[in-house]
């Protein structure tokens, strides 16, 4: 590479810097689950969809096994070109996001249409997931609504209490969801 296309990149990557430090902390963290698009400039071969693998990690050719789960895109293309440094002088690693699989919530029961919902927010309640799956059906018992939900302290259940929330009552029982919620209307 000629000099100046390496200063030209490094003034880039100064000026970007910035914003990605700014950025950093709200930066999708990748999961389970999700698609990337992974490919290195000026090598068409070195260009693939892959999946985040159930042990976090994603398999791309020369770099082998790269661990990815909880890593924003611009850290997974630092450790890509990492891998890549042995076999390609000074790779440009770039990393998209296709697909955030990772994110589901599952709802299951007396709903109108039960299954795997992708949430497209962090703040996604339990209101607006029963909207998107269609709202319940008639033989639903609306206030013994659970939310199951792992967290580091362990398994937990979160009672959600539907009929009342629709009068304006209960309103704490409007749990913002996670990745990996289970939602249970008997």
């Amino acid at each position: 590479m000629s000099a100046l296309f390496r200063f030209v990149m490094a003034a880039a990557l100064l000026a970007a810097s910035g914003s990605l430090m700014a950025q950093s902390d709200a930066a999708y963290k990748l999961r389970h689950g999700d698609a990337l698009m992974v490919s290195v400039w000026k090598d068409e071969a070195l260009r693939m969809e892959v999946r985040v693998l159930p042990d976090g990690s994603i398999t791309f050719p020369l770099a082998g096994r790269v661990s990815v789960v909880g890593l924003s895109t611009p850290e997974v293309e630092a450790r890509v070109a990492e891998k890549l440094k042995k076999y390609i002088p000074e790779p440009v690693v770039t990393v998209a996001i296709t697909a955030t699989d990772g994110n589901q919530v599952f709802v299951l029961g007396k709903v109108v249409r039960p299954g795997a919902v992708t949430l497209t927010s962090s703040e996604t309640t339990v209101l607006q997931m029963l909207s998107q799956v269609g709202g319940l059906d008639r033989f639903a018992d609306g206030n013994s609504i659970r939310v199951l939900r792992n967290s580091p302290q362990g398994k937990r259940v979160l009672p959600v209490r539907y009929d009342d929330l629709v009068k304006g009552n209960q309103l704490d029982t409007n749990v913002v969801l996670m990745p990996g919620d289970t939602i249970l209307v008997p």
